[in-house]
């Protein structure tokens, strides 16, 4: 995020000045990507996710197996993702692709950044379920209102 602000600021200056910085516009979102993916594995660990504590809650004594589904899910789905950012970003190092914008930027560059934290994502996943199938807490806690009180 400093980095953007950065970019943003080094922009402003160089249209003052007069100078040209291309490619600003695509940095900004290459870190603004990279920022995102980095984010999504802390903040599943954190509760920082939208989670659907509503539909557990109403499960009641089944809570525990609308856990493991939900976890199951993410966590094929995250490997999935996170395969297939892998796969994509060595097929742009191979190609030697490049960024269509005015800087002209090895794709495969952003696009690191963005498979690093697809699997490390799918690792927070993976690990949150096999810690809720072997000790029967996943590590994440809810901040749900009614949260573990008798209703």
């Amino acid at each position: 995020m400093v980095a953007i602000l950065v970019l943003i600021v080094l922009q402003m200056l160089a249209r003052w000045t007069g100078f040209v910085f291309p490619g600003a516009t695509d940095y900004a979102g290459y870190f603004m990507a990279s920022a995102s993916f980095f984010a999504f594995a802390y903040a599943l660990n954190h509760n920082s996710h939208i989670r659907v504590s509503l539909f557990l809650n109403a499960l009641g004594q089944h809570r525990r197996w609308g856990e493991i589904w939900c976890f199951v899910m993410g966590a094929i789905i995250s490997t999935y993702i996170a395969r297939y950012a892998v796969k994509g970003n060595y097929w742009s190092w191979k190609l030697n692709e490049v960024s269509q914008g005015l800087d002209a930027t090895h794709i495969w560059v952003p696009q690191l950044a963005m498979s690093t934290g697809a699997i490390l994502l799918a690792i927070a996943f993976w690990d949150n379920l096999i810690m809720l199938l072997f000790t029967g807490n996943h590590g994440i806690k809810s901040t749900a209102v009614g949260e573990g009180q008798d209703v």
